[in-house]
């Protein structure tokens, strides 16, 4: 038994520290992170990411919403599309009228319960539409997110917020990203072998 405590409370040791207080995190987000590409203008779409009630956005659709604000407000997109299944396109519109985006402005894809359902119903909704198309997400999620909509046959500006980027400037948020860019490798992987990107 003790040979494999030791070595395991070791390697957990070993992981602690490393996902603590060395830089391994930040090459990790950026390895997940598509490129970041200049333009705007046109249609901006936005994945919702997390929920924590039926009505409620979680911090990751937040953050996602806020730089949303932005980007509306910098004049250049003549409409949003939010983008989430189980409620969470609707919660995401509120937030935005909420901050003064007209509701005319907001068109709703609200069946999709991953980022494949995603990818597939917005190229659905924007068939035969013309003009830019600009992707918002997480950092960490813009890689597999932008190759699934470019599988899909939707040609997207990749534009993915400073989410995991900057909660890994905290020590006490290191361990919640460590653990999210694990899930979402994971996904990455899983994305592949099932050729959805």
């Amino acid at each position: 038994m003790r040979r494999i405590l030791v070595p395991a409370a070791t390697a957990a040791g070993v992981l602690l520290f490393a996902v603590t207080f060395l830089p391994i995190l930040q090459p990790w987000v950026l390895a997940l992170s598509a490129p970041w590409a200049e333009g705007g203008g046109g249609t901006l779409i936005v994945l919702g990411g997390d929920v924590i009630a039926t009505g409620i956005i979680g911090i990751n659709s937040y953050w996602r919403l806020v730089y949303a604000l932005f980007e509306w407000r910098s004049g250049h997109y003549t409409e949003i599309i939010v983008s989430g299944g189980g409620g969470l396109a609707e919660a995401m519109r509120d937030f935005l009228v909420g901050e003064g985006v007209p509701s005319t402005a907001i068109r709703l894809e609200n069946m999709s319960a991953d980022t494949h359902e995603n990818a597939l119903f917005v190229t659905r909704m924007l068939k035969g539409s013309q003009g830019r198309k600009v992707l918002l997400t997480s950092d960490y999620h813009s890689l597999r997110a932008w190759r699934a909509f470019r599988k899909c046959g939707l040609d997207v500006i990749p534009r993915g917020i400073p989410d995991a980027g900057k909660r890994i400037n905290s020590f006490a948020l290191r361990w919640p990203v460590f653990l999210e860019l694990v899930h979402e490798t994971v996904k990455l992987a899983g994305y592949r072998f099932r050729g959805w990107i």
